[in-house]
């Protein structure tokens, strides 16, 4: 049961913390790859209440993954974590308005079975 748990923890903050993070860096724009680009980055992380939050998602995502390498093999931990490819898909496409390729959905479905059968 705690493993489900911390699965369904880790995968819900992952994905809250994607789709958080994606939505605040489009509305921020590319940003330079050297150091002041890093120090505007910084800034903008500490004026954007939802890129806040996107680092605490995932901070919970890691400690709950980490909670569950000690409870679960790896073989399922890591390959059971997919399941975030699959609502991310769905979320890039009903919240973010992003476009998914017929490819992209195809391979989505696909994790979604590996994913099905890992829970067996």
């Amino acid at each position: 049961m705690i493993t489900w748990l911390l699965l369904a923890i880790m995968v819900v903050t992952t994905v809250l913390g994607d789709v958080l993070q994606s939505h605040e860096m489009k509305r921020t724009g590319a940003q330079r790859a050297d150091a002041r680009g890093l120090l505007v980055l910084i800034r903008i992380i500490g004026q954007r209440a939802y890129l806040i939050l996107a680092i605490v998602c995932m901070a919970i995502s890691f400690f709950a993954f980490m909670a569950l390498l000690q409870r679960a093999p790896m073989s399922f931990a890591v390959p059971a974590s997919a399941a975030t490819v699959i609502l991310e898909t769905i979320l890039a496409k009903t919240v973010l308005r992003e476009r998914v390729s017929p490819q992209r959905w195809t391979g989505a479905f696909l994790v979604a079975i590996g994913v099905f059968l890992l829970a067996r």
